[in-house]
């Protein structure tokens, strides 16, 4: 019987995905990665549904209870470790340097589809492959390569944060709600009894200050236009990122938004929507998805930020072996630490961090 080791959380998606995989006549495994670190201080709210939470304890209880209810076995692995090093490392380090990290595309590569899965084989788990209840698609091609491809329920696709998992990561994982719509998922999860109807889920990486993370004492600093004219006055730059328009305490007469973050003299630069606008974007730490290459420049759809559609472009390499896309329309605020990912219709072709862009008029 081919066995199935299921990443769950104790929320919906992965119960209902752990549920179907044992209909399906798999033998199949729970497992949870603790990675809240005993002794880390928390200033959020402790109701608040984040995935990086001292909460884990009641979510484990979740998780034992749903996985009893499944007939199923469910492990605990601790990551805490290595979490705070790769994940909250690399959040730290982009924060830092004025950029804007998406610490769940990180993870996903680093830890839950990477080092998670090694700990579990280290820890005598047999399984021949990995799943999860994140929507979207792999399928094999014709070239031998698999292709991560957008889920049925566009409104639900997780592709944008799961597009640096490598060949080997996508041979290895199967997506049982790929093919499902949230609404769908819902019901059976109901039906189960799993979680009460219309429960909340998960939407934050942390619902705390992130000065927690960054653990930074305020550097205050000016809060400037283009031209260098002080508006006001900040208490850390790592508190801002590329388009936000709330929380400036800045008085205009039209909406300002932040357009730059100065790392070297410690402003934040602040503009109006026309200045938010992209023409191109470049990303670097490619990885490739249904294809291993770009021949020359192609017609594409390429998303700058996991929420808003996918945006036409013209796709190529540059000499260096970076992604550029030249944006149809503008794009508005493509932020340095976010993520550049290329599709072709569903197929995930490659994505990368974005390093740098071309802003509309400026």
């Amino acid at each position: 019987m081919t066995k199935v080791l299921v990443g769950m959380s104790g929320g919906i998606d992965s119960s209902v995905a752990a549920w179907l995989l044992k209909q399906q006549g798999y033998e199949v495994t729970g497992v949870t990665m603790a990675i809240w670190k005993e002794g880390r201080e928390f200033h959020g709210d402790m109701n608040a549904n984040a995935c990086f939470a001292p909460s884990e304890t009641k979510d484990l209880e979740t998780t034992d209870r749903i996985c009893r209810s499944i007939g199923i076995e469910h492990k605990v692995l601790d990551i805490s470790e290595l979490y705070e090093k790769v994940v909250l490392g690399n959040f730290r380090t982009e924060y830092l340097d004025g950029r804007t990290p998406n610490p769940c595309i990180w993870c996903n590569q680093k830890i839950k589809f990477g080092a998670m899965v090694e700990r579990a084989r280290e820890e005598g788990l047999e399984f021949d492959y990995f799943a999860t209840g994140h929507y979207a698609r792999i399928e094999k091609q014709d070239n031998g390569r698999y292709a991560l491809l957008r889920s049925k329920d566009l409104s639900k696709d997780q592709s944008y944060f799961l597009y640096r998992l490598s060949q080997k990561q996508l041979s290895e994982t199967l997506f049982p709600l790929g093919g499902m719509t949230k609404t769908e998922v819902r019901k059976i999860d109901v039906s189960l009894g799993f979680h009460p109807e219309g429960m909340t889920e998960s939407q934050d990486f942390y619902s705390g200050p992130y000065s927690d993370l960054l653990d930074v004492q305020p550097k205050p600093g000016n809060i400037v236009d283009r031209n260098g004219k002080v508006l006001g006055r900040h208490d850390g730059v790592w508190n801002y990122t590329i388009g936000q328009r709330k929380g400036l305490g800045i008085g205009a007469e039209r909406p300002l938004y932040v357009t730059e973050i100065r790392v070297k003299t410690n402003e934040v630069v602040v503009g109006f929507e026309e200045e938010t606008k992209d023409v191109s974007v470049t990303a670097s730490q490619v990885v490739w998805g249904a294809v291993d290459a770009i021949e020359g420049e192609i017609e594409a759809l390429a998303k700058i930020r996991s929420a808003g559609p996918a945006m036409e472009c013209k796709a190529s390499l540059t000499e260096d072996g970076k992604i550029n896309c030249v944006f149809k329309n503008p794009v508005k605020a493509a932020t340095c630490g976010q993520s550049l990912v290329v599709y072709d219709g569903d197929r995930v072709l490659c994505g990368g961090i974005i390093e740098s862009k071309e802003r509309l008029g400026l």
